[in-house]
């Protein structure tokens, strides 16, 4: 039974003697050929469907049909919880009125995917890493809550009392069910995202983004004009090598540094504490190519189809990361746990901000933490990392408010500070993720228990002895520090490309 089931998760079985020849599993497999041809498809997509030639209708429909068929490949009849999810989020925003849609939205999609990954989990195969059908949800519900907020915002609230990013982003229309669907299910993103907002999609689709990124930023390049609709070719191919080199370091070193092996009973007792330190790090950095490769690949897709401009940089040419998923180098190289976080899983750090951080009244930093850790899925470890990651994030503040200061007199101590940070930055994320990928309690806590929960016990001493300001009043005083902005129309004057893409705090 349970045998059936996962491979009927696998969609097709076309590509099964691939499978066997590099020994990877079919589902896997299904996803890297849908991907690789959904690049192929994209670079058609632009060039033969391009806003200049056929409607909006077209483009919708043939990238919500194209979207369907890669999920039926890779994932068989389950691909129909991606319409069955949408179809009743749908209804709702349609039957159940502006004022309070966002939120029947909100618990429907959240529970539905919920229902999935605990009977994915705990009914066909628990600890399956591969390829499946909640993946695509989750994105999917990212997409249906943001927005059913941003139909909320744009048609029930007030300008005056929306946040500059949430006025940008506002919906002033309901969606017809094509556009809804193309939203969620179109073959740029289907697979693997990432999130977008629902007016930048509009616009690519309707060929508008260009020019209005081009307005923007003027398009002028030493005094000359722009062409309005640049092409993504140097972007993508960057980040097709990026792709290569993520997968093949992952391939090539994946196995050397097992993460199950910071809890093996030898080890523990024949490593000195340093070298488990090492390890954990060295462990830990290894699992992250593939999350490089696959997130990517997948902002590539996007790229090659003509989505994804974000104007233009100071040197002239065109920026192709208004949807982009990581900044690798700042991740390696964080100083920090917030850094960190604003350079991993980008649009979900935005949707967790939009949808939670902001709106919530009470202990917004908890809550975020709990929603992305019911968004992940129902496996133990997901609780634990983020629990131990709202402690990370509160002693972080802390240090940050408190210590940092003393360090930037000079160049000198600001780069003593910025080495320790790091170091202590990339060991407490390692230390926080761990039951992330070990998934169950007890492993988890064997791993915390060789440790002797150190970095929690140091976590709850910082918080306690080091004052915070709350988030109201860090607010209240950045705003007074702020000069007025000039008003135009009737509202303060913002950049809305850069209110959007502020960072989740």
């Amino acid at each position: 039974m349970a045998t059936e089931t996962i491979s009927s998760c696998t969609g097709s079985s076309l590509l099964q003697p691939i499978s066997e020849i590099i020994n990877l599993p079919l589902d896997q497999v299904n996803f890297v050929v849908c991907q690789l041809f959904a690049l192929l498809t994209a670079f058609w997509f632009r060039l033969y469907l391009h806003p200049s030639k056929t409607s909006p209708f077209v483009r919708h429909m043939v990238a919500t049909l194209l979207g369907f068929h890669f999920a039926l490949f890779c994932f068989g009849w389950y691909a129909l919880h991606f319409l069955v999810q949408s179809g009743i989020t749908y209804s709702i925003m349609i039957l159940a009125g502006v004022e309070h849609m966002h939120k029947y939205c909100f618990v429907v999609a959240l529970g539905y995917l919920s229902f999935c990954q605990i009977t994915r989990v705990y009914v066909f195969d628990y600890g399956m890493y591969s390829a499946d059908f909640t993946g695509p949800m989750m994105v999917i519900t990212q997409k249906i809550t943001s927005l059913a907020f941003e139909i909320h915002d744009g048609m029930a609230r007030k300008d005056e009392q929306l946040t500059p990013s949430q006025r940008y982003l506002a919906v002033r229309r309901m969606p017809s069910l094509l556009e809804y669907l193309s939203y969620n299910c179109n073959f740029m993103g289907i697979l693997a995202g990432p999130t977008c907002s629902y007016k930048d999609y509009i616009t690519f689709i309707e060929g508008t983004a260009y020019c209005q990124k081009h307005l923007e930023t003027n398009g002028k390049v030493n005094g000359k004009l722009k062409q309005c609709d640049p092409s993504p070719k140097r972007a993508v191919i960057h980040k097709l090598s990026t792709c290569a080199i993520s997968l093949l370091v992952f391939l090539s070193v994946c196995k050397v540094f097992p993460v199950e092996r910071n809890i093996d009973d030898d080890f523990i007792a024949t490593t000195p504490f340093y070298g488990q330190v090492i390890y954990l790090y060295l462990s830990m950095l290894t699992t992250r190519p593939k999350y490089y490769f696959v997130w990517t690949l997948a902002d590539a897709i996007n790229n090659a189809a003509g989505f994804g401009f974000n104007g233009y940089g100071a040197d002239g040419l065109p920026r192709w990361d208004l949807i982009s998923n990581l900044r690798i180098l700042d991740i390696e190289f964080a100083t920090s746990f917030k850094m960190f976080l604003d350079n991993w899983n980008i649009q979900t750090a935005l949707w967790l901000k939009r949808v939670c951080y902001e709106r919530c009244p009470y202990n917004p930093t908890a809550a975020t933490f709990l929603l992305s850790a019911m968004w992940h899925g129902a496996y133990p470890g997901y609780y634990l990392t983020f629990f131990t990651g709202i402690l990370m994030t509160l002693a972080a503040r802390a240090i940050r408010h408190n210590v940092r200061p003393h360090f930037l007199g000079t160049a000198t101590h600001k780069q003593v500070y910025d080495i320790i940070t790091w170091a202590g930055t990339q060991i407490a994320i390692c230390y926080t993720v761990v039951p992330f990928v070990l998934l169950s309690v007890g492993p988890s806590m064997k791993f915390y228990r060789s440790w002797y929960f150190c970095v929690h016990i140091g976590c709850l001493l910082l918080v306690a002895a080091l004052p915070v300001k709350s988030r109201h009043l860090r607010a209240k005083e950045q705003q007074n520090s702020l000069p007025q902005a000039p008003v135009q129309d009737g509202h303060p004057a913002t950049d809305s490309n850069c209110n959007q893409r502020g960072k989740a705090t």
